[in-house]
């Protein structure tokens, strides 16, 4: 337990760089855009370069870049993410009315994605060159070549306008259903926590067509990673034996699935943390109101604070999933030497 507790001190201290890197790369970055939010505010009528400057100095934007980092930096220990001129709120309160709903969509992506790519990556590697490997061959390539936002604007295209299958592609559920109460912010929860089955029924509607995009793009490279390790493993000499000894075929491909663990598990935390961040696309499609269409909205005002919110809030979650497999990594392979 202390060497655990020791690892876990260290990766967390090692996060601490990364997270600062986030911080001011984000915050460099937003400064060099062409885009002026004091202009974009004065945009009404009666505002002239007077107005203008008065709200740069309101903003702290007529300080030079080190001063603003400086002040950005210390707001940002302690929490405070600045307001967002977009909506009025605070960026900390609006990343937590919308993680939810983004948590939401990926996370039941995500399980989605595992349940169809590490079954359907096992079968190609136990039979090569049969019609499952070269599915599974054609899925890769596809879902690595399509980008995520065509997936589902063609997905809305075939099930929404043409076979009317699916509902309208707009928000989380209908707007003439009444919410659930607010528990834990995850519509899905919240209406089996009140019992409530239609609006349930709505939202798991409005959720398929953003999943199925979602899976898509993660189906791809869990699959090819997971069919990719297992076809090393079974090459390797430890399993000709154990099949040489006479042990039976569900105990060696179990064997074989402990080996090739590390790689798949590396590729799950790459996948998940990605699809957290690149979810902005798609729920501007499927106008999803999670953390990524208010980051892109915030983005295309020149509003500087949400979209600086959004990329450390991602950041924070990929240390985290990082975390999470380095500790993995020691209870599935000893060998890996991580903890101890």
């Amino acid at each position: 337990m202390p060497a655990i507790l020791g690892f876990i001190g260290r990766r967390c201290l090692a996060t601490l760089p990364v997270l600062a890197g986030a911080v001011v790369f984000t915050f460099v970055v937003m400064r060099l855009l062409p885009a002026d939010p004091a202009a974009f505010l004065a945009s009404g009528p009666g505002m002239g370069q007077a107005e203008i400057e008065a709200i740069r100095v309101s903003m702290g934007l007529d300080r030079s870049i080190p001063e603003q980092l400086a002040i950005y930096a210390g707001d940002v220990l302690r929490g405070d993410l600045g307001r967002s001129y977009t909506t009025g709120e605070a960026v900390v309160d609006d990343l937590a009315a919308r993680l939810p709903a983004s948590l939401e969509l990926t996370v039941t992506a995500f399980l989605l994605a595992i349940l169809v790519a590490l079954p359907l990556g096992v079968l190609a590697a136990t039979r090569p060159g049969s019609v499952i490997d070269h599915l599974c061959r054609a899925i890769a390539a596809a879902g690595t070549s399509l980008p995520t936002f065509v997936v589902g604007l063609l997905l809305i295209h075939v099930f929404y306008s043409e076979l009317g299958w699916a509902p309208e592609p707009v928000g989380r559920m209908d707007v003439m259903l009444i919410p659930p109460p607010v528990v834990t912010g995850s519509l899905v929860i919240d209406a089996l926590l009140a019992g409530d089955m239609e609006v349930l029924g709505s939202v798991l509607g409005r959720m398929v067509l953003p999943c199925l995009t979602m899976t898509a793009f993660a189906v791809a490279p869990l699959a090819r990673i997971t069919r990719g390790a297992m076809i090393q493993v079974l090459s390797a000499d430890f399993v000709t034996a154990a099949r040489a000894a006479g042990l039976p075929g569900r105990m060696v491909l179990t064997r074989a699935l402990r080996n090739a663990a590390v790689p798949v598990v590396t590729t799950l935390g790459m996948v998940f943390s990605y699809m957290l961040g690149a979810n902005v696309l798609v729920e501007k499609v499927f106008a999803w109101p999670g953390i990524g269409s208010y980051a892109l909205d915030a983005l295309m005002n020149a509003d500087y604070a949400p979209v600086q919110g959004f990329v450390l809030l991602v950041a924070i979650a990929f240390t985290l999933v990082n975390l999470a497999i380095d500790l993995l990594y020691g209870l599935i392979d000893p060998r890996v030497g991580r903890i101890g």
